[in-house]
């Protein structure tokens, strides 16, 4: 397994989830390039004027897209950026400036500070701290209890690497009005947002108009290409507009972007809440499966293991056992050749946690919807047999 360059094993999962009849997720970035732009060239009409001319430094079908993401998530402006970790850096130095506070509160596991090499104070000479460490956001007497002023408060919703976990709403109120009392502005890093609704109960409007601006991503939730989305009040934006090309984002032309975000809009946000929904009924039927007696009654084939949240906050959630990344991932991938069913994708060693364990991020998509709890307790004891094979064939762990 170690001899295997990443690029090839990349080929090799990609061949595996393509070829696999039964999944639980399916990412635009699985498809072939020719498959991928022949079904935008296909759907594109159904959402925009394709005899229009082109856009050109965000016009035309970009300025389409920001006017309809303002007005769903209820704000008066928005610009559309390349990328969200572009678009959070803009955001945050545009509210230091206005508030004269360049520190940042924010979780030490928030996309920021884990994801994007340390951008906030390399590029953007920004500060940040911490009001918790515990693997949930902040809770208001944290808030309240901060150390240190702070003009920004920034929340991930939801808090992907701690299980994409959610406060519940009359908390995350609690929360904002605490920012507020310190007067302190408030950003929601919201590439997840879309799928937030379920948990929350309140449409997104509602949700989004909690903070002072807010930044989603089109990929993540929504099987765009790329970008994001930057909304906020008016004075705000335009300053985001000035930053952003004063980071390189001011591509010149974006439709391929623009259109599969218009698409993701109008097919995949209706559906998230079926998603969600689904993902409860997975995460259950995991669990009873990992739980299960082994043999004869035996104790279960599985030592440990977590599902988490074990009931999940969004379409997204948590999976660890006590294996190598390596041996689980072997195993994931064979299970897909062999029997045409992929039930994990990728596994990860965690940045924190027990030594000897490993993470997976179990994603529920339109794919998964078919999926009964019988076939996922059943695609279960199929990959655990073929990890005590692979787990075998490597020998012990040092």
């Amino acid at each position: 397994m170690g001899d295997i360059s990443e690029q090839d094993q990349r080929r090799r999962r990609l061949a595996a989830w393509k070829a696999s009849g039964r999944i639980l997720w399916r990412g635009s970035a699985d498809r072939p390039l020719g498959e991928r732009l022949a079904s935008l060239a296909a759907d594109a009409s159904s959402v925009h004027d394709l005899d229009e001319w082109t856009d050109v430094y965000g016009d035309g079908v970009v300025a389409e897209l920001e006017s309809r993401v303002a007005g769903l998530l209820g704000f008066p402006a928005a610009a559309f950026f390349p990328t969200g970790t572009m678009a959070q850096q803009v955001a945050l130095r545009c509210w230091a400036g206005r508030t004269g506070n360049a520190t940042v509160a924010l979780h030490p596991l928030s996309h920021p500070e884990v994801h994007e090499g340390g951008a906030l104070s390399v590029v953007s000479g920004l500060r940040t701290v911490h009001p918790t460490s515990a693997p949930r956001l902040p809770t208001a007497e944290e808030i309240h209890g901060a150390d240190e002023p702070f003009g920004t408060l920034m929340l991930e919703l939801p808090l992907r690497d701690a299980g994409f976990v959610l406060p519940a709403w009359d908390e995350l109120v609690d929360v904002v009005a605490a920012a507020r009392e310190r007067d302190a502005v408030v950003h929601f890093d919201g590439a997840r947002l879309w799928e937030c609704e379920t948990h929350f109960g309140r449409p997104l409007k509602e949700i989004a108009g909690l903070a002072d601006s807010v930044y989603v991503s089109f990929y993540k939730s929504l099987d765009g290409m790329s970008g994001a989305m930057l909304v906020g009040p008016s004075a705000v934006v335009e300053e985001a507009r000035v930053w952003r090309h004063r980071y390189g984002g001011q591509l010149f032309q974006q439709y391929p972007a623009a259109l599969s975000a218009l698409l993701g809009l109008d097919r995949e946000l209706p559906r998230l809440p079926s998603y969600v929904a689904h993902a409860r009924v997975v995460a259950t039927a995991l669990a009873e499966g990992f739980g299960a007696p082994g043999p004869a009654g035996g104790p279960a084939v599985v030592p440990w293991f977590r599902v988490h949240p074990r009931t999940p906050h969004t379409h997204q959630f948590q999976v660890w056992l006590p294996y190598e990344a390596a041996v689980l991932n072997e195993a994931a991938v064979r299970q897909a050749e062999e029997t045409g069913v992929t039930l994990f994708r990728r596994w990860f060693e965690p940045g924190a946690g027990p030594p000897g364990a490993a993470v997976a991020e179990v994603t529920v998509g339109s794919a998964g919807l078919e999926w009964t709890a019988d076939d996922v307790r059943r695609a279960l004891g199929e990959f655990m047999a073929r990890v005590a094979r692979v787990a075998t064939e490597s020998g012990p762990a040092d």
